[in-house]
């Protein structure tokens, strides 16, 4: 009995009430960002301005992740930061209605990405802390999946605000505080500790904290994310092809769609596999995904890999944070994951910056080919990086 008392549709009652919070905020984050890049064009943005938009919001509020996932592991509570950081998100989204100029965008997003960088390793820390043994990879798959079920509804809710409001970004906006708000209730109601246990020594932050193989894989992420700047150049792609301002929410959602049928799977099928074939199979979908947004002109082929584009996010993003909590000590997880967050959102402003200039100033495939072959050689890395842990385990 008390096996089914402590799991929900057999996943375990912490990581299903954390992927129905990500779900709520998701919702929310999605309703705004499926139409930001539609939104920004319009009130003056380039392509630049967009791309750096993103890159310095998410960079900047990305060194908190690197903090909470540390302080949590410290005093050993993750509930806190994730309250803290769910709360100050979904204050912030309103706001988004009051916008005039793209600096007020800037300002807005860097607070609700300030949002995340608190919640986001602490919440990894939880799910990491909350799985039963072997089931890490199902764990994080259940969350992506849950958090893009979010990024399915909210695309859906914006296109039916904009169809029924002729193109009413600021209603979008306003909206998008209902679910965002929903997400502090399911947190201060159902989320508890993870019981993390506080006999163990509190961690440092120091070089020696982690074996080399964590930091041989952040070098990996590094080269990947280069290439990998913000999704909404690839929604102003989508524009550029032909496809109506109005549906590009459903664009986004098709992508959603088929990450939230992947997440799962792929997720089993890393406990079972590796993480590191999932991920290496995930770098090379995406290299031939963004050599393809780089070749084509036309709208339906767009559209297909945006579908394709969902398999990519499946099979990496959730075994990533299966990766890393694979490699990292048990009470370093938190601060693990914060490291590894970090360096997404760190990257991203080089990666956005680099990729919104050769659209303004060499042409709208350049992007795209750069981010290919980035991925490539990321996977290149990958390779080598599973060989010499297969070379290290039959050496042991």
């Amino acid at each position: 009995m008390g096996e089914k008392k402590d799991t929900i549709l057999g996943i375990e009652r912490n990581i299903f009430f954390a992927g129905l919070t990500s779900f709520t905020m998701d919702t929310a984050t999605k309703m705004i960002y499926s139409v930001m890049s539609m939104f920004l064009l319009s009130i003056g943005a380039s392509k630049t301005l967009l791309s750096l938009i993103e890159g310095i919001a998410e960079s900047t509020a990305s060194l908190l992740k690197a903090f909470s996932g540390w302080f949590s592991d410290r005093i050993g509570r993750n509930k806190p930061f994730m309250l803290l950081g769910y709360a100050l998100s979904a204050l912030v989204v309103p706001f988004y209605a009051l916008a005039s100029h793209p600096v007020h965008v800037l300002v807005m997003r860097f607070v609700e990405r300030v949002g995340k960088g608190i919640r986001t390793a602490p919440r990894d820390s939880l799910i990491a802390g909350s799985v039963k043994s072997g089931n890490t990879g199902k764990g994080f798959g259940f969350h992506k999946a849950m958090d893009n079920c979010g990024a399915i509804i909210g695309p859906l809710l914006s296109f039916a605000i904009i169809s029924a409001f002729t193109g009413n970004y600021r209603l979008v906006f306003i909206i998008s505080a209902i679910p965002a708000l929903l997400s502090i209730g399911i947190i201060a109601l159902y989320i508890k500790e993870a019981g993390k246990n506080k006999e163990l020594p509190r961690p440092k932050i120091s070089l020696k904290s982690f074996p080399k193989r964590f930091y041989a894989f952040l070098a990996i992420i590094f080269v990947f994310t280069l290439g990998n700047s913000s999704d909404q150049l690839l929604l102003v792609k989508a524009n550029d092809v032909g496809i109506n301002a109005l549906y590009i929410p459903l664009v986004y959602l098709i992508y959603n769609a088929v990450s939230v049928l992947f997440a799962i799977p792929m997720g089993i099928l890393s406990d079972r596999v590796g993480r590191e074939k999932l991920i290496i199979f995930g770098y090379v979908t995406y290299s031939l995904i963004y050599f393809g947004f780089g070749r084509t002109g036309q709208a339906g082929v767009v559209i297909g890999l945006f579908a394709f584009y969902g398999l990519y996010s499946a099979a990496t993003d959730g075994v990533q944070k299966a990766l890393v909590a694979d490699v990292a000590d048990k009470d370093k997880v938190g601060t693990a994951m914060g490291i590894y967050n970090s360096l997404l959102g760190v990257t991203l402003l080089p990666a956005s910056l680099i990729a919104g200039l050769l659209y303004d100033h060499v042409n709208n495939s350049a992007p795209f080919y750069f981010g290919a072959v980035m991925a490539l050689l990321a996977a290149l890395m990958m390779l080598v990086f599973y060989r010499r842990r297969l070379s290290l385990a039959k050496a042991a």
